[in-house]
């Protein structure tokens, strides 16, 4: 696959029928995408005693194959008592400790962050906006935050892709 945007999932629910959501929008635009459900990983909760064990440690090769091809990560993630998910949070745990060079994977790489939570969304927003920022990332300023109180908007969406595909 020449291009594509790399959809990442943080739980098997909504935020995973976001990421399809966002999945056709860009297939709507010409754009190929992945999606990988980060619920389905089952790697072990990261710590320091698990690093360089290799009968604990994931293999992350795959995934981080993923990210450094393509042109750009959206993440769906819900809110979990007030920031982003364990399985998010996890997995990029494990990679900063398993890449040959973690920074690659996410310095100047654009990402596009998405939520459908029960509660407002806005806390785990910004602490991915914060993580994302943190490893050198591009955090595209306009998110999609679904919940009770804000249902999902082809026009956003639209909008947001279109961002992504600049």
């Amino acid at each position: 696959m020449d291009s594509y945007v790399l959809i990442l999932a943080a739980s098997s629910g909504k935020n995973l029928e976001l990421a399809y959501r966002f999945r056709d929008s860009f297939n709507a635009e010409g754009m190929a995408t992945e999606i990988v459900d980060l619920t389905t990983l089952h790697w072990p909760v990261y710590t320091p005693e698990l690093d360089g064990n290799p009968d604990q440690e994931p293999d992350t090769v795959q995934l981080s194959d993923l990210i450094l091809n393509s042109k750009a990560l959206v993440v769906c993630a819900p809110e979990y008592n007030g920031v982003m998910p364990p399985a998010l949070n996890n997995t990029i745990a494990w990679l900063s400790v398993q890449s040959d060079d973690f920074r690659r994977l996410f310095n100047n790489r654009t990402v596009l962050l998405a939520t459908h939570s029960g509660g407002g969304g806005a806390h785990c927003l910004m602490a991915m906006r914060h993580q994302f920022s943190f490893l050198g990332s591009n955090v595209i300023g306009r998110t999609m935050n679904l919940n009770k109180s804000k249902p999902f908007s082809q026009e956003t969406m639209n909008d947001l892709v279109s961002r992504v595909l600049q």
